[in-house]
């Protein structure tokens, strides 16, 4: 795949991640800022790393659920792998300006 190609299949692949919403906080994880990254590999594997707003999260098993479905519904994803990661750790300065408006955050 060309630089282009990857970067457009990057953006395509955050865009579906916009339809998990986060069920605590009622905001995708992308404006959270949960997602670090998201690619896709030669045999159609779309590779997430991400992490979650606090360690321990009950919410987590139904969080990767929601992403890998989200991501089935690109044609290019034959299957996900969603890696949960500690490093570097989530805090409000993740969010997006939106995520950050919605909560009430300043």
């Amino acid at each position: 795949m060309s630089d282009q190609t990857d970067q457009e299949m990057r953006d395509k692949l955050f865009e579906a991640l916009e339809n998990v919403i986060d069920p605590e906080l009622g905001i995708d994880i992308v404006n959270l800022g949960l997602v670090y990254e998201a690619d896709l590999n030669d045999e159609g594997v779309a590779q997430v790393v991400m992490t979650l707003t606090a360690m321990g999260c009950p919410l987590a098993g139904t969080i990767v659920n929601d992403v890998k479905r989200c991501l089935s519904d690109v044609e290019e994803v034959k299957d996900a792998d969603v890696n949960i990661v500690w490093n570097p750790p989530w805090s409000k300065d993740n969010m997006s300006r939106y995520a950050k408006i919605a909560l009430g955050i300043t």
